[in-house]
């Protein structure tokens, strides 16, 4: 048996939405010191829903595919939705990981959570300015 899913692999040789959102409205940086894997997301919001997300990952197979399809999951989808997305849905996107890098759609989750927090933070600096 494969150790990855095609859907594994083709987002690791393919991922989507790779590269940086200069202005960005959100951007969360997570990392792993265990497995060394670190995730930058970037968010392009308007009227409350994910225009655009682009992602750069440093780590294994695991990690670049789960950050690819974390950003496939949510990218269209309204704050409140990406809001929702858990590490299980990024798994199982994928046709799902095995067990020991199940870190990895953990991190995409806490990646996008983060740059989430980050959009919510500066939005509401702005309407207190």
């Amino acid at each position: 048996m494969a150790l990855y899913s095609e859907k594994v692999m083709d987002h690791f040789r393919n991922p989507r939405n790779l590269g940086v959102i200069e202005d960005a409205d959100g951007v969360g940086e997570v990392g792993n010191a265990k497995c060394g894997d670190i995730m930058k997301m970037y968010l392009k919001i308007e009227d409350d829903t994910i225009q655009d997300v682009k992602f750069e990952t440093f780590g294994c197979a695991s990690a670049i595919a789960s950050s690819s399809m974390a950003t496939e999951l949510i990218k269209g989808q309204p704050v409140s939705k990406a809001m929702e997305l858990t590490n299980q849905a990024v798994a199982e996107a994928l046709d799902g990981l095995p067990d020991y890098k199940l870190h990895c759609s953990v991190l995409a989750e806490q990646a996008i959570k983060s740059a989430l927090e980050d959009y919510e933070s500066k939005k509401e600096k702005k309407n207190n300015a």
